[in-house]
């Protein structure tokens, strides 16, 4: 947003989002996975642009997001020593830490607990998050590497993860069932994080219009 202080700053939500399979970064537009797993097929979000001056000016638009059930096995688990809900509503950060440490693109495609614990979301201090990275051609990780560097940045991630939880955070890797014949659900969103930079870019054009013709 080319204007200053409160009226530059750009939040960014999604519009009436019942459903729990996707989040945005309120700070940058990047939409998410939260948990894809078991689902197909598109889905329409509307995701929003607000600035926080006086008279808040919003702008939206809908973001076409397809599940593409193809099975991958390229997906690793991290299990972190955190509730399910604590990671839930950090998943963006724990996202972002991954993506920075691994210097790959992340897509996390489901976050759960064993299924008793679903049923108490904050009875456990064990979280199962999965994830399947992309390199910069955007072609698929191998499980091996991410492992790999998972390893080799163990500490760093844990201490990144430290301050997002406040509290010890240990990051392992478990290995995938070897017997699950469901393929796994990968997550693609349209046009990746071009789509990202273009809604933001988007929202952005419309509210300078429309404070153009305000003033």
């Amino acid at each position: 947003d080319p204007d200053s202080g409160d009226n530059g700053l750009l939040l960014y939500s999604l519009v009436n989002n019942q459903t729990n399979e996707f989040d945005i970064d309120e700070n940058t537009g990047q939409i998410f996975t939260v948990s894809v797993a078991g689902k197909a097929g598109t889905f329409y979000l509307e995701a929003q642009a607000a600035d926080q001056g006086t008279g808040r000016l919003t702008a939206r638009t809908t973001v076409n997001v397809t599940v593409d059930p193809s099975s991958s096995n390229n997906i690793v688990v991290v299990v972190l020593n955190q509730k399910i809900n604590a990671v839930e509503r950090n998943i963006a950060a724990v996202k972002r830490v991954l993506e920075g440490k691994l210097a790959w693109t992340v897509y996390i495609i489901d976050v759960y607990s064993n299924e008793f614990e679903r049923k108490a979301r904050s009875s456990t201090d064990v979280t199962h998050v999965k994830i399947i990275a992309f390199d910069e051609a955007n072609q698929e990780v191998s499980a091996e590497d991410v492992k790999r560097k998972l390893r080799e940045q163990k500490s760093n991630i844990e201490i990144e993860l430290e301050k997002i939880f406040s509290t010890s955070v240990t990051a392992a890797i478990e290995e995938a069932p070897a017997d699950s014949a469901t393929p796994e659900l990968v997550a693609t969103i349209v046009l990746g994080v071009l789509l990202a930079c273009t809604l933001v870019a988007f929202l952005v054009y419309v509210l300078f219009t429309m404070k153009r013709k305000r003033y």
